[in-house]
């Protein structure tokens, strides 16, 4: 029998390429090729992509259900699994509570059409406000400097690429991570467009990474003192009188004020970046037909995290560029957002033990280990992990590690059988990835350019469940319901569509719920209900466009939507009706920020490291993208290799832990500053790959204590080390 060929979205990252696969007369995959028909990725594939088939042939995913008994596993049908935990979630909500119930949400959620649906009816069933994920590890600053300065905190502004004349990245290394709430197929090529008309772009960043390679300017920066060096770039254009304003704001006086107090000598002491660049910086992005800031991890997970996004969009509307072609822009994704009824605050309520605040009705993941710790009412019991390894991606993951084991019960809805889910109490394994269909809810929505895409399952699960009805099955486990997990989306749908239906402005207000229904498409809930999402949405055919799940399904390569456009006036929904530019909660936070004056420096810190053929910690257990390059080495600067008299391996200890690594000098890294990768130290799970390529776990360094206060997110860069000899 001949191979066939099968169009697909790749889910390994937040760039959404298209790909061509070959698969067998066995339903293997033998070859992967970038889709060149794809309008928004146009063939681009990385070396993630590329082995797909790998991933997806992986023997060490698990095919079957596993109920442990002790120490010991088995293999157990579904139903009995779903028994198991009836009765596990079951016991711990009559013995304590719901409020003894918590859930934690990994990255991987972001790239599945199940985490996007299904999530958040399990988190309601579960009935609890001890909710957790990867957010506050990653990206929970920039939702919060959004809530509060445009109401919304999915109104992420993402750098027009493809227009912009100017671009200024901290942080950011998007060569290796391919971007990061900033939706962009070939990063590369879209650099390299920018420099071939004549554009700039500057890189920030505590190391010369790929990404700085490839610009015109790399500057040096002291991890976690990016925003000293963005209230300079304000002051700047202040005092110069380089301000441009072009959308409605509040608070520009107060924002002002503030900015005096930060002037370009004080960001030089702070930051070790001269004064004098730090102005030509400021002139330069005045200067520029258009300009973006575009800041990422490297600035999110640091102590003022949420300052330095908040900063970052300052920039933008000091200088002209917010909503505006060639600046940064609002995508417009395809499956409408949910517009905001109230203003957006954080701290609605908080965590029982360190009493932090929850942001987007999260709660920190640096304070799940007390949670499941601390004796009392209240004291987590159970706990729902789906796609997540929080032993290995939160910060103090050895408290994390040694606390799972004190949980009455767990359940993990994961492919692997990893540090973390080895502590469950039942694993349910969602298929393959060739076995399960694709649309990136999340994603889409940071976009540098509109467009959509759908992918159905390559190859059939077997009989076993998929992915949405695993969860959808755990949802209803939740509420105490049993049955044909359909009825689940069938309630989803239903009062989607009576919402839709009685709400004034909407596109089918008035119109008859059931003849709604009975116009969508789908061969499961899922897609019935992405179908009901893609035909409510700006490019609907309910909304007089012509967007449906047939629509995508006709067209396989995806579907360009245009460039993005200004739509900042539909989007705010802030108190005043303006851009809030001194937010009071980030304005309070200041106060923070100039008691770290006062600081003695540290003589070395440490700050993660993104690799290209990496994806935090899931993605070590396929031999083509462990090696070379993606090794767990500490990265050193020649002259501190020489000053701290280090050898092959160098103990490296912190506040919260000591781990012993290999040494890898390099004049990448700025002096004073050291590098471990994030998502290493496999051990005690059932991944051959990954137990051979172990590496350290940079977050037994990470101190669960310190947060970014507004956000809660962890501090994974800047943290004080001291690196001697092994």
């Amino acid at each position: 029998m001949a191979n066939r060929t099968v169009l697909r979205t790749c889910p390994l990252c937040e760039a959404v390429c298209g790909l061509q696969l070959e698969l067998d007369d066995r339903d293997r995959v033998v070859s992967v090729r970038g889709d060149r028909d794809d309008p928004f990725s146009r063939g681009f594939l990385c070396p993630k992509g590329a082995s797909l088939g790998n991933l997806d042939a992986d023997a060490d995913l698990l095919d079957a259900p596993l109920i442990r008994t002790g120490t010991t596993w088995r293999e157990a049908t579904w139903e009995e699994a779903f028994d198991a935990v009836a009765a596990g979630l079951g016991g711990v909500v009559e013995r304590y509570g719901r409020s003894a119930l918590a859930m934690y949400a990994g990255n991987p959620n972001a790239h599945t059409v199940a985490g996007g649906l299904y999530l958040p009816a399990v988190h309601r069933a579960l009935g609890t406000r001890n909710f957790f994920s990867a957010s506050t590890a990653d990206q929970m600053p920039k939702h919060v400097s959004a809530g509060l300065m445009f109401g919304d905190p999915l109104a992420i502004p993402v750098p027009d690429l493809d227009r912009t004349d100017y671009l200024l990245m901290l942080g950011a290394n998007p060569l290796e991570s391919n971007g990061s709430l900033c939706t962009a197929p070939d990063f590369p090529g879209r650099l390299k467009a920018i420099r071939a008309r004549g554009g700039k772009v500057v890189v920030v960043d505590p190391r010369r990474t790929r990404t700085a390679d490839r610009a015109d300017e790399h500057i040096f920066v002291r991890p976690g003192t990016d925003p000293f060096l963005l209230f300079a770039i304000v002051h700047t254009l202040f005092a110069e009188e380089l301000t441009d304003i072009r959308v409605p704001v509040h608070g520009l006086d107060e924002l002002r004020t503030v900015a005096t107090l930060f002037d370009p000598a004080v960001a030089e002491l702070q930051t070790g970046v001269p004064a004098d660049s730090v102005v030509r910086i400021a002139r330069e992005l005045a200067a520029a037909p258009t300009a973006a800031v575009y800041a990422r991890i490297g600035t999110c997970t640091a102590e003022f995290g949420t300052l330095a996004q908040w900063l970052v969009d300052v920039v933008n509307v000091l200088t002209g560029n917010l909503d505006r072609p060639g600046g940064v822009m609002f995508a417009t994704p395809a499956i409408g957002r949910i517009r905001r009824g109230k203003p957006y605050r954080t701290g609605r309520w908080r965590s029982r033990v360190r009493n932090l605040p929850e942001a987007n009705g999260e709660l920190p993941v640096a304070t799940l280990a007390d949670e499941i710790e601390a004796p009392g009412e209240g004291q987590v019991r159970g706990l729902v992990t789906v796609a997540g390894n929080p032993v290995l991606s939160a910060p103090s993951g050895a408290r994390i590690d040694a606390a799972l084991p004190q949980l009455d019960f767990m359940v993990s809805v994961d492919r692997y059988l990893n540090e973390t889910t080895r502590h469950a109490h039942v694993v349910l394994p969602p298929p393959r990835t060739m076995q399960s269909p694709h649309y990136d809810f999340a994603l889409l929505g940071f976009s540098v350019r509109n467009y959509a895409r759908y992918s159905p399952p390559a190859v059939a699960s077997a009989g076993r469940p998929s992915e949405a009805e695993i969860l959808a099955r755990l949802a209803m486990i939740a509420s105490g319901q049993s049955g044909d997990p359909a009825l689940l989306d069938e309630l989803i749908i239903g009062q989607a569509l009576q919402q839709a239906v009685g709400t004034e402005g909407s596109p089918v207000q008035g119109r008859d719920v059931g003849g709604l229904r009975a116009d969508l498409r789908g061969e499961t809930g899922a897609e019935l209900r992405l179908d009901m999402m893609l035909r409510l949405g700006p490019y609907g055919e309910w909304n007089g466009g012509t967007l449906s799940l047939q629509t995508l399904l006709d067209n396989p390569h995806g579907i360009d939507l245009g460039p993005l456009q200004p739509q900042l006036g539909d989007l705010i929904r802030t108190e005043s009706g303006a851009v809030d530019l001194a937010p009071p909660q980030l304005i309070d936070d200041v106060a923070r920020l100039r008691l770290h004056l006062a600081n003695t420096r540290p003589d070395v810190v440490l700050i993660g490291r993104r690799q290209l053929r990496s994806n935090n910690s899931w993605m070590h257990n396929v031999s083509t993208l462990v090696g070379g390059s993606n090794t767990c080495t500490l990265h050193v600067n020649p002259a501190d290799v020489d000053r701290l008299g280090l050898g092959e391996n160098a103990v490296v200890k912190s506040a919260a832990g000591e781990l012993i690594v290999p040494v890898e000098p390099t004049d990448t890294i700025m002096p004073g500053v050291v590098s471990l990768p994030h998502g290493w130290g496999h051990a005690g799970g059932a991944q051959s790959v990954a137990s051979a390529h172990a590496g350290v776990n940079a977050n037994v360094l990470t101190d669960d204590s310190t947060v970014d206060v507004p956000s809660g997110n962890a501090v994974f860069n800047g943290v004080p080390v001291t690196v001697s000899p092994a």
